[in-house]
């Protein structure tokens, strides 16, 4: 299977706004969010669909979603924080953690045609990365 630009991120040839890093699991921020904090947590394991990891894996990768969520919860101002597991649009598992307020902002869809702020994602990295 060849690298997913997810994977290429693992290996640290595409940059990434990293909060969270375990032998297991990534977390970084979507550079096209549905709303701002909303990050994606993968496994370092390239496995299409999040379905198909071995229990042990999915264990894994959940219990960091849900360190990510409740850091999230913590210092992102938000009533809630949501998951989505879709797996559309990279072949590789992945568990997106999305602050929201209302189940509209939860429901919102990505603008894949706007460029990132390069400084406020550095700056939100910085806020919830976890040390």
């Amino acid at each position: 299977m060849q690298d997913s630009i997810f994977t290429k991120i693992i290996k640290g040839e595409i940059p990434a706004y990293k909060i969270f890093e375990n032998e297991d699991c990534l977390a970084f921020l979507d550079i096209h969010p549905i709303q701002p904090g909303h990050t994606l947590v993968i496994p370092k394991k390239q496995i299409e669909f999040v379905w198909e990891l071995q229990n042990e894996d999915y264990i894994k990768l959940m219990n960091a979603v849900k360190l990510v969520a409740n850091r999230l919860k913590e210092l992102m101002d938000t009533r809630y924080v949501g998951m989505q597991v879709v797996g559309l649009d990279v072949p590789h598992a992945h568990v997106s953690v999305i602050p929201f307020n209302t189940i509209e902002e939860f429901r919102a869809f990505q603008d894949m045609s706007r460029q990132p702020d390069e400084s406020y994602f550095e700056k939100l990295a910085n806020k919830l990365m976890f040390k």
